[in-house]
Formats: C-alpha cells, structure tokens, sequence
C-alpha cells in the first residue's frame, strides 16, 4: 500500500500537526515501506504456530518478584485540599466546561 504525500498532509491535519512538502515527501515514502512490510507479513501461515501466553513461558524456573501490597504512603488528601481554589465534601470543584 503506498501513501501519497497528500494523503500524508491530510493524516498530519487531523493530528494537528504541521508538515512541510519534504516531510509529507519523506513521510509517504517510509510509511509506504512499513505498510508494505505490514501486508507481506499478512501473508504468512501462522495456523500451526501456538501463540504465547506470555513471552518468558519457555523459562522453567522464570517466576516474578512481587512486592507485597500494602499502603506505603499516607492520605494527604485533606492537606492538599485546604490550598485548593474550591472543595465540596473531599472533591476538587472546577468550572463547568461543557455546555
């Protein structure tokens, strides 16, 4: 699948970003190539292949360390609330944004 350098701008439009004619240039024509790459690995067989339920399976004796869940920090909700603009029953209260 090739992309066009327009089609580049168009892309860069809607993410609010701001492209020359070289990047839109430079832009297609490597995008084109992992999209190429992405549609030549569609390709191959992968119905025999068993997926991994998690990459270090093959490890025997692979276990994780855990830390113990405890609480570790204490509650200064109330401290941070009393330099804030507006609180209502431990809530932070700001302007209405939507209509």
């Amino acid at each position: 699948m090739s992309l066009t350098p327009k089609e580049i701008t168009h892309i860069a439009s809607l993410a609010r970003l701001k492209t020359s004619s070289e990047q839109a240039e430079f832009y297609a024509t490597q995008l084109s190539r992992v999209l190429d790459l992405v549609e030549q690995m569609n390709t191959i067989d992968t119905s025999d292949i068993e997926p991994m339920s998690h990459p270090h399976d093959h490890l025997q004796n692979a276990a994780l360390r855990l830390r113990a869940d405890e609480v570790t920090a204490t509650n200064l909700r109330k401290a941070y609330q009393t330099v804030a603009p507006a609180t209502e029953n431990g809530l932070y209260l700001v302007p209405k944004v939507i209509d």
